[in-house]
């Protein structure tokens, strides 16, 4: 008589995987990458919040911010794999596979860099950060005639900060904690921590 193999079935909603899952670390953002994000970050909360509006101290800020987000734009052509825009950029077929990979939990590993969302993101800001820079230079220059329209354009770009940047950092922190991965950790060190073998994170 043939003994049939012993099959033990796990459920892996309920089964500790911590202990035995195996990770490996991955460099996903070089150091220019990382250096902008930061000092772009840091110059916006500056302009937003402490400097007074049309000091030099301000323009200064703002040039420079503008100044790093052109180096990042041009990066994004012709720097390392993760940096590139070819990899992120926010294609509908792109975005359509990244929210079924969240809506499973999954890790996208088609962006393990910055997501086709956080794509979005970027580019909004960015746009935002040029335009500031570009309505604050005309209204200094004096380039053109209408200074009312060009400061109340400069100002409502400048209010949409407000609502951006916070949507930025909560969807940071919230996506961190669904996808179980430092988000902000990685921004700052470069690396992301993951399993060897794909898998839905539950």
């Amino acid at each position: 008589m043939t003994q049939k193999p012993n099959i033990t079935m796990v459920d892996d909603a309920v089964t500790p995987q911590s202990s035995s899952l195996k990770t490996k670390q991955i460099k996903v953002w070089d150091i220019l990458v990382r250096v902008t994000h930061w000092t772009v970050a840091a110059g916006i909360i500056a302009n937003l919040l402490f400097t007074e509006d049309g000091s030099d101290l301000h323009q200064y800020v703002g040039y420079t911010v503008v100044g790093l987000v052109v180096i990042r734009l041009l990066w994004g052509l012709v720097g390392t794999r993760y940096a590139r825009f070819t990899n992120c950029f926010p294609t509908p077929t792109r975005l359509k596979h990244h929210l079924s990979d969240i809506s499973a939990r999954r890790i996208d590993r088609d962006h393990l860099g910055h997501n086709p969302l956080a794509a979005l993101m970027m580019f909004t800001l960015w746009a935002v950060i040029i335009g500031l820079g570009l309505t604050g230079y005309l209204m200094e220059s004096n380039i053109l005639g209408n200074k009312d329209l060009l400061e109340e354009s400069h100002e409502l770009l400048a209010n949409s900060l407000y609502l951006l940047v916070p949507l930025h950092i909560i969807s940071a922190i919230v996506m961190s904690y669904w996808q179980r991965q430092n988000l902000i950790k990685a921004m700052v060190t470069g690396n992301k921590t993951l399993p060897d073998s794909p898998s839905t994170m539950k």
